[in-house]
């Protein structure tokens, strides 16, 4: 083997320019400067007043955040390892610094003599922080970084972030509305948890069973996956509106399912849409994961006189567990955005303040519920699937 071929792979990358890099940090350069940074408003009710870049931070803020964006362009022009781990740094430090670039805003715009004056979020700071998010996901793939690194560098930094909101930034208004609801959103995101958790527990049973039928039966395939992909093109609100019907007449005929909480509204068509959408990936995943492993490899494990039981549950599913973990990270993080619109039939989840935010425009109370979904989503997909690289055979050598 040449010296060349013994090299990682991520290294094979270096010394040529990183297009990406350099339009990311131009696109983050161009968003700081030329949208808004922070709005303020005297109360919840009335419009807020956009501040940009230096009114928010003043010049030292904005030079440096500047500085930050021209290094990480820089940077990208004539790429190294080193150069990649100093942009990661970046991008972390950049991560950190603004929640404190909201304090300064906030310390310096607000009026003392005002109260109910409210910090909001501007278009800026969310630009930034979608392309710095994409710039992680280039620097963890040009460096060769698990998933597990790139978890807990994001577990870092909303650790910090949620400091800082808890201790400094009682003026924004996310916070605000937190606090003024705060049990309510405690509650929400129970019930939210819970919804996911039932469907994707459900949904991984009905799918191991499923592909394992259909191993079986050969002609279940065909059947199977079609009802599946067609339970996928129904809407989810017209999925919730088709289930209504038909669970109302049950709840009201069925003594029974009546008793045990069934009813056309509320938590039973939502587990029911939930689940049904759930299981085309997870079945899909299952159904390859069990279909690719290696035939020697089970031939080998039968030669050693080991029963078909003991082949599938000490061979055939361990070797298939990484593909499985794929089909139930997809699932999850599914599910977990699907359950938001089961608020609107009274199903509860934090999609409640979604629909109750757009209802009084109150966008602050709309990323109430949405910004926990989505960190949600992050966690669940980061944490799933550096769970599969571990187990996948390999991984470690």
């Amino acid at each position: 083997m040449s010296q060349i071929d013994a090299l990682p792979l991520p290294s094979r990358q270096y010394g040529h320019l990183n297009s990406v890099l350099i339009c990311l940090s131009a696109a983050m350069l161009g968003a700081s400067w030329l949208l808004s940074l922070v709005s303020i408003a005297p109360n919840r009710i009335v419009a807020g007043t956009s501040y940009g870049l230096v009114p928010a931070v003043g010049w030292p803020g904005a030079l440096l955040v500047s500085l930050l964006f021209i290094a990480m362009g820089g940077l990208a022009i004539r790429p190294s390892r080193l150069h990649y781990y100093a942009q990661l740094c970046i991008v972390i430090l950049t991560l950190l610094l603004m929640p404190f670039g909201l304090m300064v805003a906030g310390h310096w715009l607000i009026d003392p003599a005002m109260p109910q004056a409210r910090l909001g979020i501007g278009g800026a700071y969310w630009v930034v922080l979608f392309l710095l998010l994409l710039c992680l996901v280039e620097l963890r793939l040009r460096l060769g970084l698990s998933r597990l690194w790139t978890t807990l560098l994001l577990g870092s930094v909303a650790g910090a972030w949620l400091v800082c909101a808890v201790l400094w930034l009682d003026r924004l208004a996310l916070v605000q509305e937190f606090q003024a609801r705060d049990q309510q959103f405690y509650d929400a995101m129970l019930q939210h948890v819970l919804l996911v958790g039932t469907a994707v527990s459900v949904s991984v049973v009905i799918g191991l069973v499923l592909a394992m039928l259909m191993r079986r039966y050969q002609g279940l395939q065909r059947t199977a996956f079609g009802l599946l992909n067609f339970l996928q093109t129904i809407p989810s609100l017209a999925l919730f509106g088709l289930l209504l019907a038909p669970l109302a007449w049950l709840a009201a005929n069925v003594p029974f399912l009546a008793q045990l909480g069934v009813s056309g509204i509320g938590t039973t068509p939502a587990l029911i849409a939930l689940i049904a959408y759930s299981l085309l990936p997870m079945v899909r995943n299952t159904y390859i994961a069990l279909d690719e492993v290696d035939p020697d490899v089970l031939e080998a494990a039968k030669a050693m006189g080991m029963r078909a039981r003991q082949r599938f549950w000490q061979v055939r599913f361990p070797l298939a567990l990484p593909i499985l973990l794929e089909g139930v990270r997809i699932t999850a993080v599914q599910a977990i955005g699907l359950t938001a619109v089961a608020a609107l039939i009274g199903a509860g989840g934090l999609g409640t303040f979604i629909f109750q935010g757009l209802g009084q425009a109150a966008m602050d109370m709309v990323l109430l519920g949405a910004l926990p979904i989505l960190v949600m989503a992050l966690i669940v997909d980061a944490s799933l699937g550096a769970l599969a690289d571990a187990l996948r055979p390999g991984e470690h050598e």
